[in-house]
């Protein structure tokens, strides 16, 4: 589940470059939230 949301924020994210500028501050700020969550799982041990 939380792969799934990730990727869809890449993609998210990548739009947000080649689209508007008026939602990539947004994008990126739940990009970076994706990392931390996905970084969290990894040092406890659950991994990907």
């Amino acid at each position: 589940m939380l792969e799934t949301v990730a990727v869809v924020l890449v993609v998210l994210w990548l739009l947000g470059f080649v689209s508007a500028y008026t939602l990539g501050g947004f994008i990126h700020i739940l990009l970076v939230i994706a990392v931390i969550v996905i970084l969290i799982r990894v040092i406890r041990g659950r991994g990907l």
